[in-house]
């Protein structure tokens, strides 16, 4: 049997309704179709403009749409959930063996071959460098999963023994039951409260990465996290553990204390790779996501110049620290991607000129104290607060007696705020786009409030 068939056993003779149609949901319609052209379908979604390419001519599918959408759930034998589809105002029993996703059925029939990576911050740059090292030594590999390739419109492009590097958000593990051969755990911070309403609830999620692993799986963590030894030690785990650090010598797995990494097994340096300056992939916290990225490669046998020199060449990825370009003499910096306090911090480390920095959107109820005493001891001389998060940390800012910027500004508009930057910020100092916080207030995602400040610098004249 090829694996491809595991998935479609689960789906045959089934009355399925696909849950959410976004990007994922339209991947699972088309894929099941492809299968199964008769089979009935059902396809529930909040908003009302939904749009499915050939629907009018799909005679044997249903559409709900609107608030109700995900009412009388209980009448379809399987619900292909999409990361998205919040259930928390769902206010009836649904029995958990009705849920599915993508990612579970994916992983319960290409997980042996699969090498997965999640984690708050850094996940789509571990995961990119892993597929950049691997597809440019033994090939046949593919890049799916968060990074914005649905794992269905992947299969067809598949073998049986194909390597996948699968990006996985919280959302796509939170009902999954099934683990890759190969997981790494990046981090645990404070993040999509909104979704998980406990920070509780979103490690658990999370922890789903390797709850499902067997002895001969292997598990890559942050040794450093606050959180993660802790959580693996309380929930006893079995299978074959490999930690990276930046803070200690450690005896088994990766460390990095300056510009080389040294891989050690039972105390002995069994390796070491240089990492030089890292222009391409800039920043301390980058550190640990090339020793994730090395270790796994190392499960796959790669050696080690290959990965040294496909290091040397992986571009980093965009609304990530970008560097948009010097503009008047002022250096613009692209770090959209950053949704949570560390991550803003991490990028101001990394720079350390920024003499702007514009901070806040959509607030999900993260604590930012951390942020405010940093910025107190670190002062950045202009900021730019935005959203209901930006007059949140103004205001506790203010509360705790901190002096506060040099000049600041609240507001919304991203046209005014670039004018801010360019009459604020000195000749050969840098401008910092690091929210801390999450997109959705005013744009679709972090990708498209990037792209608009980038395009605001490019087209923006000054006036003197």
């Amino acid at each position: 049997m090829m694996k491809k068939d595991i998935i479609l056993n689960h789906l045959k003779e089934k009355k399925i309704v696909i849950l959410g149609f976004g990007r994922e949901g339209v991947a699972s319609y088309k894929f099941i179709r492809n299968y199964f052209p008769t089979m009935p379908l059902t396809i529930a979604d909040k908003s009302p403009l939904i749009h499915v390419e050939d629907c009018n001519a799909d005679q044997n599918l249903t559409i709900v749409a609107g608030p109700d959408y995900d009412q009388n759930l209980n009448q379809y034998d399987m619900i292909l959930k999409s990361p998205g589809v919040n259930l928390n105002t769902i206010n009836y029993y649904i029995p958990l063996e009705k849920f599915s996703s993508q990612t579970d059925l994916f992983l319960e029939a290409f997980g042996d071959n699969t090498i997965g990576v999640t984690g708050t911050k850094g996940k789509s740059t571990t995961a990119s460098l892993i597929y950049h090292i691997l597809s440019n030594t033994v090939g046949n590999t593919v890049l799916a999963g968060n990074i914005g390739i649905p794992f269905f419109d992947m299969i067809e492009r598949m073998e049986d023994d194909t390597t996948v590097v699968a990006e996985l958000s919280a959302h796509q593990l939170e009902y999954t039951h099934h683990s890759p051969h190969v997981a790494i755990l990046l981090n645990l911070y404070q993040e999509h409260l909104d979704h998980f309403n406990t920070f509780n609830n979103y490690q658990i999620a999370k922890l789903n990465i390797t709850a499902y692993q067997s002895e001969n799986d292997i598990l890559i963590y942050n040794y450093d996290d606050r959180y993660i030894p802790k959580l693996l030690e309380s929930n006893k785990l079995n299978r074959r553990f490999i930690p990276f650090s930046t803070q200690f010598p450690l005896t088994d797995g990766a460390f990095c204390l300056k510009k080389e990494i040294n891989l050690v097994k039972n105390g002995d340096i069994y390796a070491s790779i240089a990492i030089g300056s890292r222009n391409n992939i800039r920043g301390i916290h980058n550190n640990n996501n090339i020793m994730a990225a090395i270790l796994a490669c190392k499960t796959q046998n790669i050696d080690n110049e290959a990965i040294a020199n496909n290091i040397a060449t992986f571009q980093g990825l965009p609304h990530r620290l970008e560097w948009v370009g010097e503009y008047e003499e002022i250096n613009f910096y692209n770090d959209s991607i950053s949704t949570i306090p560390e991550a803003a911090i991490a990028a101001l480390k990394t720079l350390n000129d920024v003499a702007t920095l514009i901070v806040g959107g959509f607030d999900r109820g993260i604590d930012y104290q951390l942020l405010i005493d940093f910025l107190h001891e670190n002062p950045v001389q202009n900021v730019v607060f935005v959203g209901k998060v930006g007059e949140r940390i103004l205001a506790e800012w203010q509360a705790a007696g901190f002096p506060l910027p040099a000049s600041y500004l609240v507001e919304n508009d991203y046209a005014k705020i670039v004018d801010f930057a360019y009459a604020q910020t000195p000749a050969g100092k840098s401008c910092l786009l690091s929210p801390a916080a999450a997109s959705y207030d005013q744009f679709k995602d972090f990708i498209e409030r990037g792209n608009t400040y980038k395009k605001l610098i490019a087209n923006h004249t000054h006036q003197l």
